[in-house]
């Protein structure tokens, strides 16, 4: 059993639209991040991973994206178990974000 939901793109505009107190974060690799991402995102990797926990807040709702929406799970699994309560695993990755903003 996951402790985190799965978000559809279509689930991400809505909530995008309706609260700006949400946290997103890309864990693709820089380079990939660098050439696109989704707008107020925050690219997440071993090396901030300490520090974004630090200063998040664990209140607010966090979606995590990666390629295609596989390795996020495992993300958010991981950051539910440091201590956020809302966590979210965007299906199909920024790569489905992004053929929804073509």
């Amino acid at each position: 059993m996951s402790d985190f939901t799965h978000l559809s793109v279509n689930q991400l505009i809505q909530m995008k639209q309706t609260t700006c107190d949400i946290q997103i974060v890309d864990i693709r690799d820089n380079i990939s991040f660098e050439k696109g991402h989704i707008p107020q995102s925050s690219n997440l990797n071993n090396e901030n991973l300490a520090h974004f926990i630090g200063e998040a807040d664990m209140d607010q709702p966090l979606i995590v994206v990666c390629y295609h929406g596989i390795s996020s799970q495992n993300a958010a699994q991981y950051l539910h178990q440091q201590g956020f309560d809302q966590v979210y695993s965007l299906d199909g990755g920024f790569e489905a974000w992004q053929q929804a903003h073509l």
